[in-house]
């Protein structure tokens, strides 16, 4: 039977070629993928599982993570991967909400989550134990042949939740077109192939390690290096055998440190990526100087996958994320008017196109009020496009700052800040202000041994930017928060700091 979305991902597949090498040198190569993935979704049906249910899985980064992610597929059912971090009382949530037909975890996690899978009435199993009890211990007792469900281009392949700093996690429902089409745009855009050997050591539970890194080397038929973590000696040590890295900004920023990173080990290297979280225009410098290599910063997030990229032939601009991705449209409209924005004007980015998802899980009317009549989806980014059409993100919508009436946006302040000697990172944040209504303030870490001060900062910016653009308050501290993709938690910053100004009054 056609299944949208499992059809598209191993259409490339030739049987004898590698598809994972593990971390201890073992090869599982494609034939072995289709017996094994037969073998799970054979499982999860005799556990009850039928199309279109859903399959939580709060479960550490292996092979099984994803053999059980590409079973599902099969199934027909709606995998809905968690975030390993995530607490007893954080996965209550995301059960009770999604009402799953069965929950996978790690052996360590089944008596902590044991009341949760209960409540929810959903059936709990381990992923894989020594007492073949699990799922993977089930799956061996199965036919290594399996009739996939039929699914269609509009099926839910996938739900997963958002971050939730602006209020409780929303569901974000990825149908199999969303996935496939993103896949097959990302591998035109960066001429994957079945020669490309990608090093992944990004999480299974986000859309970047998942759909991004696995779907794309699936489509084309290529093979990944699994790695359980980010480590960077195990990165370098893989260069001469891989030709794609796809990480996140700290990646990059940790690997620069490593004396085996540079122009001869990197040599053979095809692809650098770098997205989830913006890359300092100082890394991507620094990057191009170490290495000869430009990376190639991408844009997307959880309810659209991926949206634009710089471009693999041409000028990767640093501070931007290039250009939309083929069939994707995007546009800069004004966020209350839905007016499209003069060029280099900032907006709300708005996009539109099969990637985009189906919308929010059993939130109908949230849904409605996130897209526009025509079909755009209103990412919460704001942003421009300039002259040569490249995009650039200037921050989120909830991250905009007005200050005694003044719209300020936080990113043209990094910047600046970003750029001054002595300066790693900041983050510039909007608190509660008596007079103001916010006051500017800005979150700074100084490189080690730097003795920059916050005068010195103010008085560096104080020619670049409008008076009333400047931070009230610099603050120092030794690193910036961060969730597990790298992106700056800004709401924990406002929390932290929220009574700074009111304190003055």
């Amino acid at each position: 039977m056609a299944n949208h979305l499992f059809d598209a991902l191993t259409g490339q597949a030739h049987a004898s070629r590698p598809f994972i090498e593990t971390e201890d040198g073992g090869i599982i190569r494609y034939e072995d993928m289709l017996e094994r993935t037969a073998r799970l979704a054979n499982a999860l049906v005799r556990l009850g599982v039928t199309p279109g249910d859903r399959v939580a899985a709060q479960v550490e980064k292996s092979a099984d993570t994803i053999m059980l992610y590409l079973a599902c597929l099969r199934a027909g059912a709606v995998y809905l991967p968690l975030n390993t971090a995530y607490t007893a009382a954080e996965v209550g949530y995301f059960i009770d909400d999604a009402e799953p037909r069965l929950f996978i975890v790690d052996p360590v996690r089944t008596d902590r989550v044991a009341g949760i899978a209960a409540k929810a009435g959903a059936a709990l199993v381990a992923l894989n134990d020594e007492d073949g009890g699990s799922l993977v211990g089930l799956a061996a007792k199965e036919s290594a042949s399996f009739n996939n469900a039929e699914r269609g281009a509009d099926d839910l392949a996938a739900l997963l939740y958002t971050s939730g700093t602006t209020g409780r996690s929303k569901g974000a429902m990825l149908s199999h077109d969303n996935l496939s089409s993103n896949a097959r745009a990302l591998v035109e855009a960066w001429r994957f192939s079945r020669d490309d050997v990608l090093i992944h050591a990004l999480p299974l539970f986000h859309t970047h390690g998942l759909f991004v890194a696995t779907n794309v080397v699936l489509t084309a038929g290529a093979s990944m290096l699994l790695q359980s973590r980010f480590d960077p000696d195990r990165i370098a040590s893989s260069f001469p055998r891989a030709t794609v890295l796809m990480g996140v900004p700290t990646f990059y920023v940790r690997l620069l440190q490593h004396p085996g990173v540079n122009r001869e080990s990197t040599q053979g290297m095809r692809l650098f990526v770098s997205g989830s979280a913006p890359l300092l225009s100082q890394t991507h410098e620094a990057w191009r100087e170490r290495t000869g290599h430009a990376i190639l910063e991408r844009y997307g997030m959880t309810e659209t996958n991926m949206i634009a990229s710089n471009p693999y032939s041409g000028e990767r601009r640093p501070g931007t994320v290039g250009f939309p991705l083929p069939g994707v449209e995007v546009r800069i409209a004004d966020p209350d008017s839905a007016r499209p924005v003069d060029q280099d004007q900032i907006g709300m980015i708005e996009v539109r196109g099969p990637n985009v998802f189906k919308g929010y899980w059993r939130m109908p009317e949230k849904t409605a009020k996130e897209f526009r009549e025509d079909g755009f989806f209103m990412t919460g980014d704001l942003g421009t496009i300039d002259p040569d059409g490249y995009v650039q993100i200037v921050g989120r919508n909830k991250d905009l700052i007005i200050s005694g009436g003044y719209n300020i946006y936080p990113k043209e302040i990094e910047q600046e800040i970003d750029r001054l000697e002595g300066v790693t990172e900041s983050a510039v944040i909007g608190l509660p202000h008596p007079d103001m209504g916010e006051g500017v303030a800005a979150v700074v870490v100084r490189r080690p041994g730097a003795s920059i001060d916050g005068a010195a900062i103010l008085g560096t910016i104080a020619s670049r930017l409008a008076r009333f653009k400047h931070p009230r308050h610099v603050v120092f501290i030794d690193e910036l928060p961060r969730n597990t993709m790298g992106k700056v938690q800004k709401n924990m910053l406002r929390e932290r700091y929220a009574r700074l100004f009111l304190q003055e009054a």
